[in-house]
């Protein structure tokens, strides 16, 4: 299977060794990832930056367990915002699930083994209800990987962002009192969760994006006011990379339904 291309290159995504280690703290602000050691998994990185998600993923995983992170972070943005087929983007999320069970499995202190099994089953899990998910198990696995990665790297800004989705997601279908008796979630430790995620990661659109999601579905017509407004902040963000660049388009296409 060929993956799509991005359909925005730009030149200001194009980052060599020297300046991708310069702007790497800006750049995984979100994921706390740590630049890595291997030269080749540099070069795995600059892809991804760049959008060349598929080059990112391949490099990625001739590199073993040390490659898997970029791998299954270029396969998760890929398959979340390029896949169009249904059955390639939900067969691209378990592989990467698969592949951070194995992560775990080696390196049980990798936070991002959990983050991004988390997202894949996420994303993956939007193919069922809500409620379908928490029924099976999902939800909770889902948590638990969350909940892990931020034990392990507190400063993980994108595993905030992803439980508050979780808390305002489980609330929203089941209502506060249930959400809360049988599954320990809350609007209060959904907002909390965004709140985190913007402290560590102001610039970070997807946080506002899912920020005013989670707002839309809690509190309907009364959150529309805070929830466009910041919708609108992360489209008047300038993007830093390809990843970048699709959060800011989600945005806009949010202000624009």
């Amino acid at each position: 299977m060929t993956w799509s291309t991005f359909p925005y290159p730009d030149d200001a995504f194009e980052y060599s060794r020297a300046t991708l280690k310069k702007a790497w703290a800006r750049l995984h602000a979100g994921d706390a990832e740590p630049f890595p050691e291997q030269a080749a998994l540099v070069d795995a990185w600059r892809d991804f930056h760049a959008g060349r998600f598929e080059a990112a993923a391949q490099h990625g995983l001739k590199h073993g367990l040390d490659g898997y992170t970029v791998a299954a972070k270029a396969t998760c943005i890929y398959a979340n915002y390029l896949e169009k087929n249904k059955a390639r983007k939900q067969a691209l999320f378990d592989a990467v699930a698969a592949r951070c069970l194995e992560q775990q499995g080696s390196q049980p202190d990798n936070p991002n083994g959990y983050y991004w099994y988390a997202y894949a089953l996420g994303r993956r899990a939007q193919a069922l209800s809500v409620l379908a998910a928490l029924t099976q198990g999902i939800g909770s696995r889902i948590r638990q990987g969350l909940e892990t990665a931020l034990r392990l790297a507190p400063a993980h800004a994108d595993a905030h962002i992803a439980l508050g989705v979780y808390h305002a997601e489980v609330v929203s279908k089941v209502g506060g009192v249930v959400a809360g008796l049988t599954y320990g979630a809350s609007r209060s430790a959904s907002m909390r969760h965004f709140d985190e995620a913007l402290a560590l990661n102001p610039d970070s659109a997807i946080a506002h994006v899912e920020y005013a999601n989670a707002i839309a579905m809690l509190d309907g017509r009364k959150g529309l006011e805070r929830a466009t407004a910041l919708c609108r902040k992360a489209a008047a963000l300038r993007p830093h990379d390809a990843m970048e660049r699709l959060d800011i388009d989600l945005a806009r296409q949010e202000l624009d339904d």
